[in-house]
């Protein structure tokens, strides 16, 4: 039988803010629950369906329904829009009204109103959010039903529209629509639920007007409870309203990461706000190449970190990808060890001569860690003289102890480094790149051992610097470990230093060395790698299968394309372009890196508003970008051209606001990115 109006309430189980959020407990009723009664109580006694999804989780929902009456029903999660075409096929209303079930204080005499006009009027879309006067949490939309069928045709199927499913509806000025104002303007309040800071306020007001003994509560009695007692709606008042209508899914999850992750992300380097914050994807579903396809199943071009430099042959290299699947499927972790780890050693032996022993980690703090036990063990001395990023262990942020911040220069600007032993003071000495001087005088004053510091990170070496570091450690009996996690297989096939033509007597290589799986080398010369049997290095996980069957297997595909001649061209031609384009435009930049990873920065106090400029324009063009690029064999000339093109047109604009001092609220569209523990501010 066709109803005139039914309630059509979308819930589940799997928010991406706050998981579970409508199950919780208002008093001792459930959110939901809680709405449904609400809702009941309107004079028209309109049959309510709530529509979910086939998730198990949403079984709870299902029960809800049984106990007050509703009705049950199942579609698609993340195509809202044909879940409710599906419950109107099934159900056949005339009107139907939308209710989300995470506004658990919808005014049921407001709903009285609102379906009395949308009658009167013959209204065909009637909210009360258009514009908004109400606060976020009592929205309100009445349609007819026949629209649905027309906004399926309208809005393309893998249209993030879909999941609001009356975005036709708001946006077609054709149809007669009628909307509901208050007024006075309290759109700034949020009675939502859509994070745990929405539900302090919503258990706030239920409390009082639970103490004053009146449950059906409407929203005028909440906005004299506001007017008398504000500090009831403090809580979540930095929110802003409606934003999970302008929200990737991707950055609605970075936001539920953070309350269940320290840190939101493992790497700091994957902080999104580190890009463009509100706005990067922060997660993805599937790469290939240099793209990436995010959680609303967007593409994107990466021209930007690549894997955080691990993916110089591209994501999913087919070749890398086949000899993984076909260990996966064999087995990747036994009581026995895998003979793969004993290919890879002669391997990296057979790239690096003066090596003669390798040992192998996951990450590359690990390596860094295990590197400099080495060191310290053969050395029998405890001091290190570094230059350049080694890490997280506490080895290297003791640097910081008791003192400035020495790590400034070494890309770890204001780096916090409490439960660090205050013990290790005074173990660790920073010294400056091509400043052999500064070097020399450290290793004169403290007994060192170990020298370890990167081949290259910004600047090319100068004066023979890395020759007189080598000759200084042999003449001092100290060890001299390359870290070339960041360097190695991107200008020379194997170490930075050989293109240098100057021998560490240990290097530690990681992040490219797998193509995106997790696997770090210490290559050594025998005497100071055999040390490792005077002290105690073991980890379960160091000796399973995939790091080295995908270590040998890139390996070969590298040496087959030359791929460390390719992303060096790439990186030559980025920087010539960078600097041809800025000087077309008259802007002053710098640009550094090594050619396989150069960068380049703004010489201007705004150098981070417009790097984040710079992100979210190439992002409207599917594009992620900044001012780096991990250079990989991916890079078309194809993808570069027209990335060069947006760029001149950004450069272009960032020469108009930089000469007229424009505003960045004039063309930022988020706040300005973070520069982070590892990026210090020009």
């Amino acid at each position: 039988m066709e109803e005139k109006l039914a309630i059509f309430i979308q819930a589940r189980y799997s928010s991406k803010r706050y998981p579970g959020k409508i199950l919780k407990k208002l008093g001792k009723t459930s959110y939901l629950e809680f709405l449904i009664k609400r809702l009941k109580k309107s004079k028209y006694k309109l049959k309510i369906y709530v529509l979910s999804t086939l998730d198990p989780k949403n079984n709870l929902i299902k029960k809800i329904c049984k106990k007050n009456s509703a009705t049950f029903f199942t579609g698609p999660e993340n195509d809202v829009l044909l879940r409710y075409y599906l419950a109107y096929k099934k159900y056949r209303p005339k009107n139907i009204v939308r209710i989300t079930s995470d506004c658990p204080f919808i005014d049921y005499k407001m709903l009285d109103k609102m379906i009395e006009l949308h009658i009167k009027k013959n209204s065909d879309y009637t909210t009360n959010d258009l514009p908004s006067t109400f606060p976020d949490g009592l929205d309100i939309e009445i349609f007819k039903s026949k629209f649905l069928k027309l906004s399926i045709k309208k809005i393309k199927s893998n249209s993030k529209d879909r999941e609001h499913v009356t975005t036709y509806l708001r946006n077609n000025k054709e149809i007669k629509r009628f909307s509901f104002k208050f007024h006075e303007d309290y759109s700034f309040l949020r009675l939502t639920l859509d994070e745990k800071d929405d539900e302090v306020v919503l258990k706030n007001i239920y409390q009082y007007f639970k103490r004053k003994k009146k449950n059906n509560f409407t929203f005028n009695d909440i906005i004299k409870l506001y007017k008398r007692n504000k500090e009831l709606f403090v809580t979540n008042s930095d929110i802003n309203n409606n934003e999970g209508k302008t929200m990737s899914t991707g950055y609605k999850t970075w936001k539920r990461a953070k309350q269940i992750i320290p840190g939101g992300t493992m790497l700091f380097s994957k902080n999104p706000d580190l890009f463009l914050p509100n706005k990067w994807p922060s997660y993805f579903i599937k790469s290939k190449g240099c793209e990436i396809w995010d959680l609303d199943n967007i593409k994107y071009k990466d021209l930007s970190f690549m894997g955080v430099g691990t993916n110089s042959l591209g994501y999913s290299h087919p070749y890398v990808e086949k000899k993984v699947i076909e260990a996966v499927k064999k087995g990747t972790m036994t009581t026995l060890n895998s003979v793969e780890e004993i290919n890879l050693a002669d391997r990296l032996i057979d790239l690096h001569p003066w090596g003669e022993m390798v040992r192998f980690t996951r990450s590359g703090g690990e390596a860094n860690a295990v590197a400099i036990r080495i060191g310290r063990a053969y050395s029998g001395k405890d001091k290190v003289a570094i230059c350049g990023y080694h890490g997280w262990h506490d080895w290297y942020l003791s640097t910081n102890i008791g003192g400035k911040n020495k790590l400034e220069n070494h890309l770890m600007n204001k780096v916090p480094y409490k439960g660090v032993p205050y013990n290790l003071k005074d173990t660790i000495f920073p010294f400056e790149y091509n400043n052999f001087v500064e070097l020399k005088k450290i290793v004169n004053r403290h007994n060192i051992g170990v020298i370890k510091m990167e081949v290259q990170r910004s600047d090319e070496p100068k004066n023979n610097f890395l020759h007189k570091v080598r000759k200084l450690a042999d003449e001092k009996n100290i060890i001299l470990i390359f870290d070339e996690c960041t360097s190695g297989f991107r200008e020379a096939y194997g170490g930075l230093h050989k293109f240098y033509k100057v021998n560490p007597d240990m290097a530690i290589f990681g992040k490219a060395l797998g193509n995106g799986y997790a696997i770090n080398a210490i290559v050594g010369k025998k005497p100071i790698m055999e040390a490792c049997n005077s002290t105690f290095i073991s980890s379960t996980f160091w000796t399973e299968r995939v790091g080295p069957v995908a270590a040998l297997a890139t390996l070969e595909a590298m040496e087959k394309v030359k791929s460390w001649k390719t992303i060096t061209k790439i990186g030559k031609n980025l920087k010539k372009n960078w600097k041809k384009i800025s000087s077309s435009n008259k802007l002053d930049i710098k640009v550094g890196g090594i050619n396989a990873i150069p960068f380049f920065s703004f010489s201007s106090k705004n150098n981070f508003v417009y790097k984040t400029f710079i992100s979210q324009e190439m992002l409207k063009n599917n594009i992620m970008a900044s001012n780096v690029v991990y250079c990989s064999t991916s890079h078309t000339e194809k993808i570069l051209n027209k990335y060069y093109d947006l760029l001149n047109d950004l450069f272009y604009k960032i020469n108009i606001y930089e000469k007229k001092g424009i505003d960045k609220s004039e063309f930022l569209e988020s706040e300005v990115c973070k520069s982070g523990i590892r990026e210090k501010v020009n």
